[in-house]
């Protein structure tokens, strides 16, 4: 018997996100990367900075068995907690990991240079910034490409930071390089119409009966009210496997003439 497929998951952590101050742009991007590859997200959470709560949230995953990313709070300011916190859940002490000191001592001195500035590793604020690289035992690194100050994955968890001009590239490396065998490249496809005059509760049983006669695929129902264009309408589509696609989109289009709706433009996607 295959085993099933993990989900992947997606964690933002950061009080900013919640109070407004900044927008979460890691989720949408996320599933572009995804989808690029043929997968989908599962699920997604977002976290405040209360250690307890960033804890018990990755310790539930940790045991969860799925793909996640976790972005923001590994930086080595006073509101970043997810280090700690990552090392609390799994109950592992946290150490210097040596490649990840290497990685930022050789930022430091980057920066010193184009700076015009000696580089004085031992000033106290180039010792705190050491604390960047300190993680969980056993954490191996995932590089980035922006700043050479690495992020770190504790088998399928994958810590970034919640920067975007670092986080998308370090996702995607980390995707490439360990889950090549689940991509699903044009093995996955959405078809869809757009139904006018129709509610959801009245198309409910014809729904229900193309998933149980094509199992393999999921029916999808997204109704919109005020869209600029199209007005009160419905995308009702399926989604799948394109040959599961292919036999049930058919009896779907059946249904609906069947149903005497009014019927709009078709999408695949």
């Amino acid at each position: 018997m295959t085993a099933p497929r993990p989900e992947i998951g997606l964690i933002i952590v950061g009080d900013e996100i919640l109070s407004g101050k900044r927008a979460d742009k890691h989720l949408p991007k996320l599933i572009e990367l995804l989808s690029a590859r043929g997968l989908q997200l599962g699920w997604a959470e977002y976290v405040g900075d209360r250690p307890e709560r960033i804890t018990e949230t990755l310790r539930r995953v940790f045991a969860s068995g799925d793909i996640v990313f976790s972005t923001g709070g590994i930086g080595a300011t006073p509101d970043d907690h997810t280090r700690q916190c990552a090392g609390r859940a799994l109950g592992v002490e946290l150490e210097l990991h040596p490649q990840a000191e290497a990685l930022i001592r050789e930022r430091m001195q980057d920066v010193a240079r184009e700076q015009g500035v000696p580089y004085e590793p031992d000033r106290p604020d180039n010792i705190h910034r050491l604390n960047m690289g300190v993680f969980p035992k056993g954490a191996t690194l995932i590089p980035n490409p922006y700043n050479k100050i690495p992020g770190f994955s504790v088998g399928d968890v994958h810590f970034v930071p919640g920067f975007p001009v670092m986080a998308w590239p370090m996702m995607e490396w980390v995707l490439d390089r360990s889950y090549a065998h689940l991509f699903q490249r044009g093995a996955y496809v959405e078809k869809s119409v757009i139904v006018f005059g129709s509610m959801e509760a009245a198309l409910t049983p014809l729904m229900e009966q193309v998933e149980r006669e094509h199992p393999a695929v999921k029916v999808f129902s997204l109704p919109s009210v005020d869209h600029p264009t199209l007005g009160r309408h419905i995308d009702l589509g399926v989604k799948g496997a394109p040959e599961a696609v292919d036999q049930a989109y058919p009896l779907l289009i059946t249904g609906l003439q069947a149903l005497g709706v009014k019927l709009g433009p078709e999408l695949v996607r």
